[in-house]
């Protein structure tokens, strides 16, 4: 059945990440059916959790916002996701507990506020409760060609639920998150923020990770440490020679020679102009042009007798 997910939070469609969380904290809390056994509440605690699912996640969030249910759950096409916005077909996993517990922490989801059915003061950790620790919360850090290259800061806001000075009541904070990128980091490289999600009497909060995922780039591809660049010639060019011009990352022109016949499976490598090693910033890896050959899509007679008169091999 369909439903807008930001009416079933109660929020308007510009609410920030601390009012979703907040949104759904106190919906959530009413229409649990630990406490609330009103009809129709069990069915409205599961449209909490997907609501929360989706607005939760930036990808989700951001497909929904622009595509509507429709495009969440069908998938959209892969050209619209460049962004970061969610491709695929969305399903809500049906477990709203699960969600609750993620929110809340803790294998009993109501145990900050009841034992047994009789309700307790929130806040403190309880008698007999072993704390454990939230699943890791992981999030795409988008970088450039450029920032690895060069290495850059990355500051990011997060908001999370921390425990108050009295330690029985929670509020929602931000936080700015600090991320000195290196030069030469790689795709999927992790960076961990220990113990930086959400807080709660019985938990521990989550660590939070972002991790690396490259841009694409208009002029070269990466491959490990180097740098792949490619070239159209012209089959003339192929067999006389000429010489490439190539743009670095740090600014520089460099003039590359090719005096070789260039084949279909030639490449030219110049040593030390690829990325920086990330163990050794001041060690790179290579530049390895490849080369597209253009043929003619067609010959006079004439042409054709004057490339076998040039091409004839002498004994």
């Amino acid at each position: 059945m369909s439903f807008d997910y930001y009416e079933t939070l109660e929020i308007n469609r510009n609410a920030t990440d601390a009012e979703i969380k907040k949104a759904y904290r106190r919906l959530a809390l009413k229409f649990h059916p630990s406490s609330n056994r009103e009809p129709g509440s069990p069915e409205k605690f599961s449209q909490l959790g997907e609501a929360y699912d989706v607005l939760s996640d930036p990808r989700k969030k951001a497909t929904y916002d622009k595509f509507g249910e429709e495009g969440l759950k069908g998938g959209i096409p892969l050209e619209f996701g460049i962004n970061g916005a969610w491709s695929s077909q969305y399903v809500y996993h049906g477990n709203p507990d699960k969600t609750f517990r993620q929110f809340f922490g803790g294998d009993n989801p109501f145990a900050d506020f009841y034992t047994n059915e009789i309700p307790v003061q929130f806040g403190g950790l309880q008698p007999g409760v072993v704390k454990t620790q939230d699943p890791p919360i992981e999030r795409d850090l988008h970088l450039s060609l450029n920032d690895l290259f060069h290495g850059c800061t990355k500051k990011i806001k997060i908001s999370r639920r921390v425990m108050n000075e009295d330690g029985y009541t929670s509020s929602i904070k931000d936080k700015i998150l600090t991320i000195d990128v290196k030069p030469g980091w790689k795709e999927g490289t992790r960076v961990v923020f220990s113990k930086e999600g959400d807080q709660g009497p019985n938990r521990i909060p989550a660590d939070i990770v972002f991790i690396v995922r490259q841009k694409d780039h208009h002029q070269f591809i990466r491959q490990h440490n180097d740098l792949i660049y490619k070239v159209q010639i012209s089959l003339e060019m192929a067999l006389s020679g000429f010489s490439v011009d190539v743009e670095t990352l740090d600014g520089r022109l460099l003039c590359i020679p090719i005096n070789d016949i260039v084949h279909p499976t030639f490449k030219k490598m110049v040593t030390g102009e690829g990325m920086p090693l990330s163990q050794d910033p001041s060690q790179r890896g290579n530049l390895i042009i490849i080369f597209d050959i253009q043929f003619p899509e067609k010959l006079s007679a004439e042409r054709k007798q004057l490339i076998k008169q040039a091409l004839e091999t002498k004994y």
